[in-house]
């Protein structure tokens, strides 16, 4: 009985322990899954951190607005294109992140709280058959000290009543009772005997259920439950390893758009953009003249004393030094000798200044100062003559092609605006032909400012390409520092001495002058509108409404969202697109809301005017 009950407590007791072991292994699982999920959730945060810090850098060293030169050098495009690459390389890292998010974390946080309920579950029956076992062993126990406590008894009421009966000094009473008491106690035995044979019996059963049946489908449970969480360990180890190959062949596209962006850089190209950008457009300066300034000196020391001939030197070299102060004026004559002292010729010499004598050389002189305090205050001159003459050219040329730009988008909308009176006069139920009066004004209004401002920058772009020097004819120098090519003849010597240099050798153009001479070029006509084509205008396409359109206004067509219609005429760039219901409605509609399907043949017949 000691054997049995010891094996017994210690099967009970080793199934507890494993019980524990295994409950501390499988919350260690779930903790291993939740660790995963946070790396996970680390290593997504980094990848977008990353991205950020990427598209912030690109973003940082992209070109603004002001540099728009950058633009021209194959260098400065290869390193745009690097950054846009660069962009685009970033928004993987966001992918890498957003995949990992979707299939990788939210996937483990889901299925780690399935974890832990369907153990919790199976902890639960494996603790309840435990605790049963133990309840039915217990009661096994107790069932077995009565029976034990049954049999001492009736033992010794059975050794009490052979005692009696063998002594005669005892009543026969007494031994009857003796006997009836050891007969009692001898049923109750019997009876514990049964009860715990019958017990004893019933836990055997239950106790092969609980080894062979209860905790070995608790046990499987848990097994299968385990090998399902390593094989999800497994396969979002796989998808984080998926998902990084997913965006290999991108970021290789990225790399190689790189690679050729660093190739295309042509450094000739470059050079020559360079050389086209600062070209000035002066012709290389003439050989210097020869001045000879020892012709006086022999004469004076010819016609002098040898005792004055000191003084008369350096009254000489006084003169001759005022004459140079004092250009444009060269006389041939000997200037005449002053008898004041040499002190005073001296202050006289320090204190002079040039003077400039005609009419020319002012408007230059104040050319000159204008230039100096534009360049002063920062600003540029309206005519850009701060500029070479080649640089200058092609601002001209770029004003006037932005302005010529203007004047076109001007008239394509007086055109529209032209084509919808004509249709509100020949049909006024579409609305009033007055109200485009004002806009048509305004328009023509416009057209004449930028006409004139058109004409004044062509009248600057002709006088520079009218000075603009003759490679055939080389410049001949004398002791100018820039002369000027193709200009105005002088009107008198003293102005043509003033056109050819200057005291400090500098130089400035004419404009004011030359302008107002140059003949203004006739302002463009424009084409009529063909009154006969408004009967009825060929359909160019189809269109579909995207949005619904009231049309509350004269000369407008209401729609409906989804609606068919057809394109009778394209936008001209006004924002309104004339459209066609069948023979009878039609009207104008926004642009933004309707999707133009133009036929392929009114494609390449349409032209804007």
């Amino acid at each position: 009985m000691d054997i049995f009950k010891g094996e017994t407590m210690l099967k009970v007791q080793q199934l507890r322990d494993q019980f524990d072991n295994l409950e501390k292994h499988t919350q260690w699982g779930i903790d291993f899954v939740e660790k995963y999920t946070k790396f996970v959730k680390e290593r997504s945060e980094i990848e977008l951190n990353y991205a950020r810090q990427i598209r912030n850098l690109s973003k940082k060293y992209q070109p603004k607005k002001k540099d728009e030169d950058e633009n021209k050098y194959t260098w400065c495009r290869s390193f745009h294109s690097t950054l846009n690459e660069m962009n685009d390389y970033a928004g993987q890292h966001e992918v890498i992140a957003e995949n990992m998010t979707s299939q990788i974390i939210a996937d483990l946080t889901r299925y780690t709280q399935e974890l832990k309920s369907e153990r919790k579950a199976y902890f639960h029956d494996g603790r309840k058959a435990q605790q049963q076992i133990e309840s039915s062993w217990k009661q096994l126990e107790a069932c077995k000290r009565k029976f034990e406590r049954e049999c001492k008894e009736a033992d010794r009421a059975q050794q009490y009543f052979e005692k009696l009966d063998a002594d005669i000094n005892v009543t026969k009473a007494d031994v009857e009772k003796a006997r009836q008491q050891a007969q009692m106690r001898h049923q109750m035995a019997t009876d514990s005997k049964n009860e715990y044979s019958s017990y004893l019996q019933r836990f055997n059963q239950e106790q092969n259920e609980h080894y062979y049946t209860i905790i070995p489908s608790v046990f499987q449970k848990i097994q299968l439950m385990e090998e399902k969480r390593i094989e999800r360990i497994g396969e979002s180890l796989k998808t984080y390893a998926e998902v990084d190959r997913q965006i290999l062949p991108i970021i290789g596209k990225c790399l190689d758009g790189m690679t050729q962006s660093a190739e295309s850089i042509e450094p000739k190209t470059d050079s020559s953009q360079v050389i086209e950008s600062y070209k000035s457009g002066f012709e290389p300066p003439g050989d210097v003249e020869f001045e000879d300034y020892g012709q006086a000196m022999k004469r004076t020391v010819s016609e002098t004393s040898l005792t004055n001939s000191r003084s008369d030197s350096k009254v000489d070299r006084s003169s001759k030094g005022k004459t140079k102060t004092l250009w444009p004026f060269k006389k041939n004559k000997t200037p005449k000798q002053s008898k004041e002292p040499l002190s005073h010729r001296f202050n006289d010499l320090m204190t002079s200044k040039p003077k400039m004598h005609c009419l020319r050389s002012l408007r230059r002189g104040l050319s000159l100062n204008a230039h100096v305090r534009n360049l002063i205050e920062g600003s540029t001159p309206e005519d850009f003559s701060h500029l070479p003459p080649e640089q200058r050219r092609k601002k001209l040329q770029a004003k006037i092609d932005d302005i010529n730009k203007d004047i076109q988008k001007e008239m394509d909308q007086r055109d529209a605006l032209t084509k919808m009176k004509e249709v509100y006069v020949k049909n006024p139920q579409m609305g009033d032909p007055n109200s485009v009066d004002p806009r048509l004004a305004e328009i023509a209004n416009n057209i004449d400012k930028l006409q004139m401002e058109a004409q004044k920058f062509e009248g600057w772009l002709a006088e520079v390409e009218g000075r603009m020097p003759v490679k055939s004819d080389p410049p001949k120098r004398t002791s100018v520092l820039f002369e000027t090519q193709n200009s105005t003849p002088p009107t008198n010597n003293n102005c043509a001495q003033d056109r050819e240099s200057s005291p400090d050798g500098s130089y400035t153009e004419e404009q004011s002058s030359e302008v107002q001479n140059k003949v203004q070029p006739e302002p463009p006509e424009f084409d009529e509108f063909d009154d006969a084509d408004e009967d009825m205008l060929p359909t160019i396409g189809t269109c579909k409404a995207i949005y619904p359109f009231e049309g509350h206004n004269e000369g407008t067509i209401a729609v409906t969202e989804g609606e068919l219609l057809y394109v009778i005429e394209e936008d001209k760039g006004d924002g309104w697109t004339r459209v066609r219901r069948n023979e009878e409605e039609e009207g104008y509609v926004p642009t933004s809301y309707v999707e133009v399907f133009l036929d392929s043949s009114a494609k390449g017949a349409i032209t804007y005017i």
